[in-house]
């Protein structure tokens, strides 16, 4: 080969390839869209000169190898990955940091609420927007493990103001939390409340009295009270009340006493007596706008007359006493009457409803226990003879009532029945101590306490609690309401024989220990003025 001539002609490729066009640099490159390297396009470009023949390059697909092992790998089984979390660390929350996402975001419109028990102790939840205060007491109920029933409720407190308030079944947690001042003490209070829906269990005579209820419509001017009241519950609707309350005058502090109506349009005073000329009706508030809460320290933080007082508070007034509406009654009936009517005029056929759907609740609640839920009333109960080999029931009503008689008696006589009882439990301490394991047992604590407690939970006939005595170390002490009135009654235990037991009645009727006691009035009245119905408990949270 002539090595002059080849020196001759490589020159000439030198020269086109470093003045080739920009446009055939950008051609140059591989057909996925990556360029040649470097040397290679050197190559080419030397390659391409004069009439030297070159092959043409070749175009590796990087990708080819890829398509040809995806039918391989899709024909082998699908082993999951047991570390799902090591592999995604977009969804780890190990390996997630702020810069490569928060995980998985909360839903959107959810809300916190803290709800707290009466023994300091709380609970966060996590609500959607429209969570109901039934809502909130069902995850409650379910969470701490109690008894389900109506009772429990949803309690909004005001420490500062010494204002609470049960919430409506119907009642949104988030928007009645978002009223609340920012930084202040508000809070929820998970407790139960037996008056929540007295006023459709009671007779209407013991929560609207004849004299504060007015009839003065013609339609009802033929009905008895009974049946206009009646009438008022199953329409959902308000009677007319009416009576004296004792008024806080803003910005002064002199209670004065006015004479109130409770009608249709809103809450009205007579400036002059008990006249209801409209001359002399004077609008004071719109219940529509408003709340209407309790007062639990009334005689400390306002001055009242009684301790039978209550507060109207208007949607706009977030923190401090102005604009607050301040009453007070003369006792607890009156109180009970202006509440209850308030609600009624206020949620009106809605608190019917709620009523009826938490019967309905009560009564599918056999997912609970295997045993279906049986109802105490008295329609349930029949009179069985168990004197003979099988029991029977007892038709004739005279014969009942006569083997009721006996069974009483029977309670207060010394039989040796009563003594048979294994010598282990006879003033064993077992027999002392098995009670504190009762949820109405409530240990060492005060007379004011106790008064608080049940009243909290509703001055209902029925609602007891036992606790320790403070002015005997070795009695106790059954308080009951009544009436809308506590009553304490005095458990002494007692020995004789060396038999141990508890008794009210001085001996006449005696127990062997606070258990027996306690069911035994749950039955019968005993000395008591009404049976045990209700008792006061406390959850931990």
């Amino acid at each position: 080969m002539d090595l002059a001539a080849l020196r001759n002609d490589l020159p000439p490729a030198l020269d086109n390839l470093y003045q080739g066009h920009p446009e055939q640099d950008r051609a140059q490159s591989l057909s996925n869209g990556h360029a040649f390297p470097t040397g290679e396009r050197d190559k080419a470009g030397l390659l391409a000169g004069g009439d030297v023949k070159r092959s043409q390059p070749l175009v590796i697909q990087v990708n080819r190898k890829l398509k040809e092992e995806e039918p391989r790998a899709s024909s082998l089984p699908s082993i999951p990955n047991p570390f799902p979390e090591l592999c995604s660390p977009s969804k780890s929350p190990i390996l997630s940091s702020p810069s490569a996402g928060q995980g998985p975001q909360r839903e959107s419109g959810s809300h916190v609420v803290k709800v707290f028990s009466e023994d300091g102790t709380c609970r966060s939840l996590e609500v959607t927007a429209g969570a109901t205060a039934r809502h909130v007491c069902e995850m409650l109920v379910q969470k701490t493990h109690a008894l389900h029933d109506e009772s429990w409720s949803l309690v909004e407190l005001h420490q500062h103001l010494a204002l609470e308030r049960c919430l409506e079944d119907h009642e949104s947690v988030v928007e009645v939390q978002a009223t609340w001042p920012i930084g202040g003490d508000s809070r929820f209070v998970f407790r139960k409340n037996f008056a929540k829906y007295e006023l459709f269990k009671s007779s209407p005579q013991s929560l609207f009295p004849e004299v504060m209820v007015s009839s003065c419509l013609d339609a009802n001017k033929g009905m008895s009270h009974s049946e206009l009241i009646q009438n008022f519950l199953n329409s959902g609707s308000c009677p007319e009340i009416q009576g004296f309350l004792h008024l806080k005058e803003v910005g002064r502090k002199v209670w004065k006493r006015f004479y109130f109506s409770l009608r249709r349009s809103g809450l009205y005073y007579s400036t002059k007596g008990t006249s209801k000329d409209p001359r002399h009706l004077q609008y004071f508030a719109d219940l529509n706008e408003s709340n209407v809460y309790f007062i639990t320290q009334g005689k400390k933080h306002y001055g009242t007359p009684t301790e039978f007082s209550f507060c109207i508070k208007p949607y706009k007034v977030r923190s401090g006493m102005k604009g607050l509406k301040l009453f007070c009654s003369e006792d607890e009936q009156s109180r009970a009457c202006w509440m209850a009517a308030f609600r009624l005029f206020k949620y009106g056929v809605q608190l019917y409803r709620n009523y009826q759907q938490s019967q309905s609740r009560r009564s599918h609640q056999s997912w609970i226990s295997t045993t279906p839920l049986r109802s105490m009333s008295d329609n349930t109960l029949v009179a069985m003879d168990f004197s003979g080999c099988t029991g029977r029931v007892i038709e004739n009503p005279n014969e009942a009532l006569t083997v009721a008689l006996e069974e009483a008696q029977s309670w207060r006589k010394k039989t040796s029945h009563r003594y048979s009882l294994p010598t282990l439990c006879q003033g064993s301490p077992l027999s002392t101590a098995i009670h504190q394991t009762q949820p109405w047992f409530h240990g060492r604590i005060s007379r004011e306490d106790t008064q608080r407690l049940i009243i909290q939970q509703g001055l209902v006939d029925g609602v007891f609690l036992v606790r320790e005595s403070q002015r005997n170390p070795k009695g106790y002490v059954l308080s009951l309401c009544h009436l809308q009135k506590v009553k304490h009654y005095l458990i002494l235990p007692s020995e004789e024989e060396g038999q141990l037991y508890f008794t009210m009645d001085d001996g006449q009727t005696r127990f062997a220990d606070l258990i027996q006691l306690v069911e035994f009035h749950q039955i019968n009245r005993g000395i008591l003025p009404c049976k045990l119905r209700h008792y006061c408990t406390c959850v931990a949270l």
